[in-house]
């Protein structure tokens, strides 16, 4: 019976999306990547470090500034039409479960991070084709790159979800989420903040590890990054949702 309302929130949430523009962000920022890594010459660069190379150029936009912000954006969007018309009051007075409806939301947001990192797998791919060293790619730590920064990305979603619930002004929280993402290109280089700021870390998690490429902060031990991340999603999700627990009808 809880799965089977569980699904019916999940669908009813697919079908406010289906009918929005919210899709066409999606590609947003793997196009961007794409045209980045096709104009991308590699003539300079050693044989043994250009796949490396590419995927840190074409991951370098995206992780550090277009997924924190567009994390924000999906976020935000999932609380859009219960702030219009009364639409909280209308879908809490039903007999759903609010941690359901929680959990629906924050999960429609993981699917649309999850296809926006599938997608830049693709952007690598293609772009690696063009220059002619698809064959040199190893394709397992890129997997475990776009793995990691999408689960980076989840303790911002559950915070921006959490400031949604709370605001029904859309750009508000959104603007926050925007000037906190802007720092990320001089935290990341930061071995002292980097490892700690929530915002930094799917740039941590995405960008190259290698000893020929040195990034400063983002050679810390994984283990540091995972911690922050799994830290800060348990208290932004308990949060987010004890928020929406107590929330007025």
């Amino acid at each position: 019976m809880l799965l089977k309302c569980f699904l019916g929130l999940l669908a009813s949430e697919r079908l406010k999306f289906s009918r929005s523009p919210i899709w066409l962000l999606i590609p947003a920022s793997p196009l961007v990547a794409l045209v980045i890594g096709l104009l991308t010459s590699l003539d300079n660069v050693p044989a043994s470090v250009q796949a490396l190379q590419l995927q840190s150029i074409v991951f370098s936009l995206h992780a550090m500034l277009l997924l924190p912000i567009m994390t924000g954006i999906f976020s935000a969007f999932v609380c859009r039409y219960e702030h219009s018309g009364g639409g909280w009051k209308a879908m809490l007075s039903l007999p759903v479960s609010r941690t359901g409806l929680y959990l629906a939301k924050l999960l429609s947001v993981a699917v649309m991070l999850a296809i926006t990192q599938l997608l830049m797998l693709a952007v690598l791919a293609l772009s690696a084709s063009f220059h002619g060293i698809a064959g040199t790619m190893n394709w397992s730590p890129t997997l475990l790159a776009v793995s990691s920064g999408w689960l980076a990305c989840l303790p911002l979603a559950a915070l921006q979800l959490w400031a949604s619930i709370g605001w029904s002004s859309f750009a508000a929280p959104l603007a926050i989420n925007v000037a906190l993402t802007l720092p990320n290109m001089l935290i990341v280089n930061s071995a002292q903040y980097g490892p700690y700021y929530p915002w930094a870390q799917p740039a941590l998690a995405m960008l190259v590890h290698s000893e020929e490429m040195e990034f400063g902060a983002f050679t810390l031990p994984l283990e540091n990054l995972l911690v922050t991340v799994g830290l800060s999603f348990l208290v932004f999700f308990i949060g987010g949702l004890l928020h929406m627990k107590r929330r007025d009808v």
